[in-house]
């Protein structure tokens, strides 16, 4: 039977490993009992060897394993690295440390590091740090590897390929990045083993300004941009195809302009430097609306998502958000959705999906079902992630609905008006045409907005107010997506501006999950007080 001291002891060593993916040293099983002597740790792990419960390498500082748990690989520490200046790259007398639960099924390929220096904080990498090196002579753009320069000097740095030469840049605001002719890649950063009884070098608040950069791609009129940027998250790039979105995004937005381009054309080295990857990739391939073609989509648009993937595989963000239809996930029978989930995590992300109806989660009156997919590169962040919890529904159509609305929204005169005065009754609620017939909306509130409202085709959201009835304006479609009253639409076409705000989001359900985002990445600071 275990002492009470040793259960305490058992219990401590499987709760670091199942969060660090290593074993704790007998110092910081001290530490954590708030024990002076580690020679007392050092008997009780004794006792526990003899119980069977736990094996204990000797002279390996990290040795300890629990018997019961599978899948601990050890691979060998050889060296220190630097990140800072570089240094000689010296391979000391190799001690072995062990790996739990760490997806490495080749611990050959493998080896670790000791960190030295600040260059990399802002990639999370800290003095005092060991990195898992998985072997390989060739990065891709923005990887963090183990560069060998100048005569054997060894240097721990993301790498950028430019035109004749190499540039190795640190993620450290006060250091500039170098750059040389040739570089010897050693390796990628697989793992990061933190430390724990390094003190961070930083302060809170720049702490908190680390890994909230994003890009935002399909970015439309910019509805998830607003959502993120509401939440704290800053854009250094946006991305559209369609040329119209750009007048009324960079109408709305002082900088990171709309970039009118096929996405396709866009090259990795065309991005700036960005911690999460945002984007409500073309869902007329998965939608009803769009006939649900997929992948097979003639246009190209379900294919789309390879792009999203391309970009994810070379830059390794901390994470990103996909919006798309709830279609999506039974498209085919599953197998659309499989394809997109299985691509994802084999890049290394642990995903979080959900459908959020935006009159449940945003507040907002319209029947909205959207599928979110919340990435994490980082698995405790994503063990953190909860999708936000459902809000009341206090708005209602009429609330968002503008006082003064030009003639050319109105039926009455036209041809149409005979054929849906007698169905459309009551002030308040929201009807559909649907091209023979008149639909009421059940529940109270807008339904689903769509690119091909107001042009001709069906689910036109029809109002009756005092002086007649009407359809929405653009500006109130906006307003149903949650977009906010200062949002400006330019002078364009009425057709361009419903198919814009159409194809959108609504922005309070992106921002409440942005705030659960980052409420996930925030419950992992250091304690620096």
């Amino acid at each position: 039977m275990l002492t009470k001291r040793q259960k305490q002891i058992v219990d401590f060593i499987l709760k670091f490993q199942t969060k660090y993916g290593y074993s704790p040293s007998l110092e910081e099983i001290a530490k954590h009992l708030q024990l002076k002597s580690v020679s007392t740790i050092h008997h009780h792990i004794k006792s526990l060897e003899s119980l069977g419960l736990i094996n204990k390498e000797d002279n390996q500082p990290r040795g300890i394993n629990i018997t019961d748990i599978d899948q601990v690989v050890k691979i060998p520490l050889i060296g220190l690295i630097a990140a800072g200046l570089p240094i000689e790259a010296i391979e000391e007398q190799q001690t072995m440390i062990s790996l739990v639960n760490s997806n490495i099924t080749n611990p050959k390929d493998f080896y670790a590091l000791k960190v030295v220096g600040e260059s990399m904080i802002d990639e999370g990498i800290f003095d005092g740090d060991v990195v898992v090196i998985k072997k390989q002579s060739v990065a891709e753009n923005g990887q963090t590897v183990v560069a060998i320069i100048d005569n054997n000097q060894a240097t721990l740095k993301k790498i950028y390929r430019e035109k004749t030469q190499f540039r190795l840049e640190p993620r450290n605001q006060t250091m500039l990045p170098f750059y040389r002719d040739e570089v010897e890649i050693r390796g990628i950063v697989y793992q990061i083993i933190r430390n724990i009884n390094t003190k961070v070098a930083v302060d809170e608040q720049k702490y908190l300004k680390h890994g909230f950069r994003t890009i935002d791609l399909f970015a439309g009129i910019g509805g998830i941009r607003l959502g993120f940027e509401d939440a704290g998250f800053t854009t250094v790039f946006s991305n559209d195809f369609e040329p119209k979105c750009k007048e009324t995004y960079d109408l709305n937005f002082i900088d990171s302009k709309l970039v009118v381009e096929d996405i396709r054309k866009i090259g990795i080295d065309d991005l700036p430097l960005f911690d999460f990857l945002l984007g409500g990739f073309p869902c007329q391939a998965f939608s009803i609306a769009g006939y649900r073609k997929g992948f097979n989509d003639e246009k190209g648009r379900g294919n789309l998502f390879f792009d999203i993937a391309r970009i994810i595989e070379a830059r390794k963000p901390e994470g990103f958000l996909l919006e798309n239809v709830k279609n999506l996930k039974g498209h085919d029978g599953g197998k659309t959705f499989k394809i997109i989930e299985e691509t994802l995590i084999d890049l290394g992300y642990h995903l979080k999906v959900k459908v959020l109806n935006s009159m449940e989660y945003g507040n907002i009156p319209q029947n909205r079902e959207r599928i979110y997919i919340v990435g994490f590169k980082n698995k405790e962040y994503s063990d953190n992630f909860r999708f936000p919890e459902p809000v009341k529904l206090t708005k209602s159509v009429v609330d968002l609905l503008q006082e003064d609305v030009p003639e050319k929204y109105f039926y009455n005169g036209k041809p149409l008006y005979e054929r849906i005065k007698d169905s459309v009754t009551d002030e308040g609620k929201v009807y559909q045409w649907r091209r023979k017939y008149v639909r009421e909306n059940k529940k109270g509130v807008c339904p689903t907005l769509t690119a091909n409202m107001g042009m001709g085709g069906h689910n036109v959201p029809i109002i009756k107010v005092k002086n007649g009835i009407r359809k929405l304006t653009p500006l109130e479609c906006a307003r149903i997506q949650g977009f906010p009253l200062e949002y400006k639409l330019p002078n364009i076409s009425d057709a361009a501006l419903y198919k814009q705000v159409g194809n959108s989001v609504s922005v309070p359900v992106i921002k409440a999950i942005a705030k659960q985002m980052k409420k996930a990445m925030d419950q992992n600071l250091p304690n620096l007080h």
